[in-house]
């Protein structure tokens, strides 16, 4: 009877760790209704080094957020490994998290591939982010990765 009690409690205390990670995710990351990327596919980034819009039909839910994609191979892709594909910083403009640790829309076309992982960037009004990331990258993704570590242990 103790093992049972003790099986259905750390079942418990899992699912609600689990809740309480897409509780995160939803109200922390770049989402519109719960999309992430504005609907662009985050595979294409990586297979085709463009930007490129997903459908809704061919989409993913992943803990609390969906994914569009271009195509069912993307989508798979993503299924198999979804932390390869996700970007950086929930999806915010990581010069914005790595200058001031502020979450900043972003232009889903501007990004940048670092050591396999996705970056994203505001880029409107004569203002693009990734050239001020660029000349200092090296501080800034440091600061980026220090700033968000701060926002996801509060």
């Amino acid at each position: 009877m103790k093992n049972g009690f003790l099986s259905v409690l750390i079942l418990f205390a899992a699912l609600t760790a689990s809740s309480q990670t897409d509780a995160f995710r939803v109200r922390e990351f770049n989402l519109k209704g719960g999309l992430a990327i504005k609907g662009y596919d985050p595979v294409a980034y990586f297979a085709m080094d463009q930007a490129v819009k997903g459908t809704k039909d061919i989409s993913f839910p992943y803990h609390g957020i969906t994914y569009y994609f271009s195509s069912s191979a993307n989508r798979d892709a993503f299924r198999a490994d979804p932390s390869k594909y996700e970007p950086q910083y929930g999806g915010w403009c990581a010069y914005a998290m790595g200058h001031d640790g502020s979450k900043v829309e972003i232009d889903p076309e501007t990004f940048k591939i670092v050591n396999g992982k996705l970056f994203l960037f505001y880029n409107r009004f004569f203002t693009n982010t990734l050239k001020f990331w660029n000349a200092d990258e090296k501080n800034l993704h440091g600061r980026a990765d220090a700033n968000w570590q701060k926002l996801i242990h509060g």
